[in-house]
């Protein structure tokens, strides 16, 4: 789960991280009034949308050479015409798509007199099962083009989870910046609250981009983009409070509450598959044949008949998808159980595009034959590579 910017730093300032002073507006009046309690003379209004490079991004309402996602304001009639420019409007950047996104909050929050920008992030590292963590004197740039252009300036290391973050990972940290003195301690106190911050909360991703000194010889986490691991989000209530669902796509959103693993892609070809391994490698043979899926969507491996019928639904619902694909091998999962729910979706909300079918597994003839009852116009396959050939000949064809 993703939240916004200025949410995130809240949640580092419960651990003592070094933030802005700022405040969240919905409405032009509130972006004013946020920043009348500001010090001033310099604020910064900054689009609320869960994607990076907002200050390079462009408004699709606005002229080509207007600003971005974040800007400067030198008054409180400034913040409120940006205010007005930027609230209800799509922000497009490299991270959102063509599509954009509509800008329904902002942050006005106080300048800062930048000396340095750095980069610093934290995430899990799978490999070595511990909080990794990423540094760079880069700070303001994509990481992934510094990461390509000028890798020697980036430093990677990981933590012990049974030691947590010791002094050494402090100096190393200022070391790569090329901090000293008081900096340099400021950097290892950082370090420990950004690392406290991530393990109590559970997050899977926390991204500080750009770390600042300032003039002051202040470091500052000036931006703050946060992500939990979902699947710990039981134990924390208040995180789920601050989900913002018009961030996030109908489709997954429905799909959260039947605890189905579902990603919208942009492809033609809706995928229902059992198993995360077998919906990457149905997807993969998708791309092979020239189509491509228009979801991930694992329904696990102990679906019911309602989950599989649910499923059907939200892919359906999607009205990018010319074409549909259901490849189960079933184990847990009984063949049965999801043939009975993919006729029942299918009386449900009709079939208005190709379905291929192919079951494999337990009480795989039982599922074949309630399909074949039906009287559906359902198109069996034996196998994967045969269902992927099939799908993409019928939507070609129709």
């Amino acid at each position: 789960m993703n939240i916004h910017e200025y949410q995130g730093k809240a949640v580092l300032k419960e651990f003592g991280a070094p933030v802005s002073a700022g405040f969240p507006a919905l409405t032009v009046a509130e972006a004013v009034a946020a920043a009348k309690k500001l010090p001033g003379p310099l604020y910064v209004v900054k689009s609320q949308i869960h994607a990076g490079g907002r200050g390079k991004g462009k408004f699709k309402e606005l002229p080509a050479d207007a600003k971005g996602g974040v800007r400067l304001a030198k008054s409180v009639e400034e913040v409120e015409a940006h205010a007005k420019e930027m609230l209800g409007n799509t922000l497009v950047t490299a991270q959102t798509g063509e599509a954009g996104k509509q800008v329904n909050r902002l942050y006005i929050e106080d300048g800062s007199d930048i000396a340095k920008e750095f980069y610093l992030s934290a995430l899990v590292d799978r490999e070595t099962s511990r909080v990794a963590f990423v540094v760079s004197t880069e700070g303001g740039m994509d990481i992934e083009a510094v990461a390509h252009d000028t890798p020697e300036k980036i430093l990677t290391f990981s933590v012990d989870p049974a030691t947590g973050i010791m002094p050494h990972h402090g100096r190393t940290v200022a070391k790569a910046l090329g901090l000293s003195g008081d900096l340099a301690k400021q950097a290892g106190t950082v370090l420990n609250q950004i690392y406290a911050a991530f393990v109590a909360k559970d997050m899977a991703m926390l991204e500080i981009n750009p770390l600042i000194v300032t003039t002051q010889g202040q470091i500052k986490c000036l931006d703050a983009k946060v992500s939990f691991d979902s699947n710990s989000l039981y134990r924390h209530p208040e995180l789920m409070e601050l989900r913002d669902e018009t961030e996030e796509d109908p489709k997954e959103i429905e799909a959260s509450k039947y605890d189905l693993a579902y990603i919208a892609l942009d492809g033609t070809i809706g995928c229902m598959v059992n198993g995360a391994g077998l919906a990457m490698a149905t997807l993969d043979i998708i791309q092979l044949y020239g189509e491509s899926p228009a979801n991930f969507l694992d329904v696990g491996g102990g679906a019911s008949e309602e989950k599989v019928t649910a499923a059907f639904k939200i892919i359906t619902a999607d009205p990018k998808v010319k074409g549909i694909l259901v490849n189960i091998f079933g184990g847990i999962m009984k063949c049965d159980v999801i043939a009975r729910g993919v006729i029942a979706a299918v009386k449900a909300v009709g079939l208005e595009v190709p379905l291929v079918v192919r079951l494999e597994g337990t009480n795989v003839e039982e599922g074949k034959q309630i399909i074949r009852d039906s009287g559906l116009n359902v198109i069996p396959a034996d196998d994967l590579d045969d269902a992927a050939q099939k799908i993409v000949a019928a939507i070609k064809k129709a």
